[in-house]
Order: C-alpha cells, then sequence, then structure tokens
C-alpha cells in the first residue's frame, strides 16, 4: 500500500541560477560540446532545441530557417523565462541578419537577451580593440562573401578573408585539430589585429591557445565569443580551459 505523505514543500525558485536557450542546426554536432565544456554547470543551465536545416550551405538554404526561429525559441521550456537564447549559427545570422533573427525569438521569448555567432564575435572585436581582422571561414565562397560587409557595417576591416568552400556542416564539424590550425595559419594577414574563425560547427576553441602562441594575437572563434558574451552578460568568470585572450580579459562588457 503507498502511503501519500502530507507535507508542507517548498520550491526552489529555479533549478538553477541562469538559463540559456540555445537554438541550432539539427546537423549541429559543435555547439553543445563547447557550451558544456566551457559553462560553469552549478550556476548555469544549458537548454537546446533545434532547427531543422538542410546543406548545402547557400545564402538561400540558410534563410529557409527564418520563420522557424521563433518556434523552436518558444518549445525550449515553455512557459518559462530565459536569461539568454542563442542562435548558433553564424552563416545565417550574418545572412538573416542579427536584428531579424532577434525579433523572431523575442517574439517568443520577451524577456530573454538574444545572442548571435556575429553579434558576439563584433563585441568581441571591439573589446580587444581590433580594427583590422583576417578571417577564415570552412563556407562556400558565395556565402563567406556576405561576411565581409556584415563586418565593415560594424566598423571593422576585413584585410584578409580565406574560405575552405565546404558545402556541408557536418564536414566542418569533422575537421581535426591539424587542418583547423594550418587552415588558420593559412588565412591570417600580417596587418591583422586579430583573426576570426567563423562557423559554429567547427571545433575550433581547443586550437585557440596555439594559435594565438603561433600569430601573436588574438584568435575568436564563434562559439568562443557567444560563452564569453554570455557569461559576461550574466556577471559569471570566464572559463579557465582553453585560456585565452579574450577569456583572460577583465575589463566591463561594452554595449554593442
Amino acid at each position: 500500500m503507498v502511503k501519500q505523505l502530507n507535507l508542507t514543500l517548498s520550491l526552489r525558485n529555479r533549478t538553477v541560477p541562469a538559463r540559456i536557450g540555445l537554438i541550432l542546426l539539427e546537423t549541429d554536432h559543435t555547439t553543445e560540446l563547447e557550451f558544456a565544456r566551457h559553462m560553469p554547470h552549478d550556476l548555469v543551465g544549458v537548454y537546446a532545441n533545434r532547427i531543422p536545416y538542410a546543406n548545402p550551405t547557400t545564402p538561400d538554404n540558410l534563410k529557409r530557417m527564418t520563420p522557424m526561429i521563433g518556434e523552436r525559441a518558444a518549445q525550449i521550456l515553455p512557459e518559462a523565462d530565459l536569461d539568454v537564447v542563442y542562435y548558433g549559427c553564424t552563416s545565417a545570422s550574418f545572412v538573416i541578419g542579427d536584428d531579424l533573427v532577434a525579433e523572431h525569438i523575442r517574439a517568443a521569448k520577451p524577456t530573454s537577451i538574444v545572442v548571435t555567432p556575429t553579434l558576439a564575435a563584433v563585441a568581441a572585436c571591439q573589446h580587444l580593440a581590433v580594427s583590422n581582422l583576417a578571417v577564415l571561414t570552412p563556407y562556400l565562397a558565395e556565402t563567406s562573401a556576405l561576411l565581409d560587409p556584415y563586418m565593415a557595417s560594424n566598423g571593422l576591416c576585413v584585410v584578409s578573408h580565406a574560405c575552405l568552400g565546404i558545402e556541408d556542416d557536418r564536414i566542418m564539424a569533422a575537421l581535426d585539430d591539424k587542418s583547423l590550425i594550418k587552415a588558420a595559419e593559412a588565412a591570417d594577414h600580417p596587418e591583422a589585429d586579430a583573426l576570426f574563425i567563423s562557423c559554429t560547427a567547427l571545433r575550433a576553441i581547443e586550437v585557440v591557445p596555439i594559435l594565438e602562441a603561433r600569430l601573436g594575437k588574438p584568435v575568436i572563434t564563434s562559439n568562443q565569443a557567444a560563452i564569453w558574451y554570455i557569461l559576461r552578460h550574466l556577471g559569471l568568470p570566464q572559463p579557465t580551459r582553453n585560456a585565452c585572450d579574450l577569456f583572460r580579459t577583465l575589463s566591463e562588457l561594452g554595449q554593442h
């Protein structure tokens, strides 16, 4: 026989102090891993949802996600507030536009701060006093070309831009450290203040300390910039794993 206890119970205000929602491509193999490895688990809950996406990484395919962004945000802890919602696709962010991405997410989660990889990367460049940027992307050239005017509109000069011409984000995620390092070194430029490795699919955070030592300048990646930006917004300490110029900086995050 089961006995039902007649107790006065108290509830937590939240199961965890801060809540982050991730909207990820259904083919993303990387972002959850990088967030899991770099977030303070006792202070942050990370909750992910997937959005339908079809390769190749052309501008048209990226734009097709737009009508689904708000719906996918709404499905993350329905009827609960999120402190941050991160739309984890760099190419879609600069193709669709940060403002339109934020509009769709805020329709579903109006109290959330919306973060995109591009917004975070620009904030990281501003924080590190970067003016001239070298860029490496894994995308097709037609998609990569749209990143330069985005950076220019945010006051950054792209002095060199190299792409790998890969059309499938699952292949991007499979690139090993040796390939990423070789590509990054080839993409760098002596006039660049920093190197930006664009794409949330690339498992690039792990090679940042190696590249900064070799290149002698900051290296910014999509997920790394987003993690830094989100933790700063939440007032939480930066990661100690994969210490880099961005994670080591101590001044307050400026307004984007």
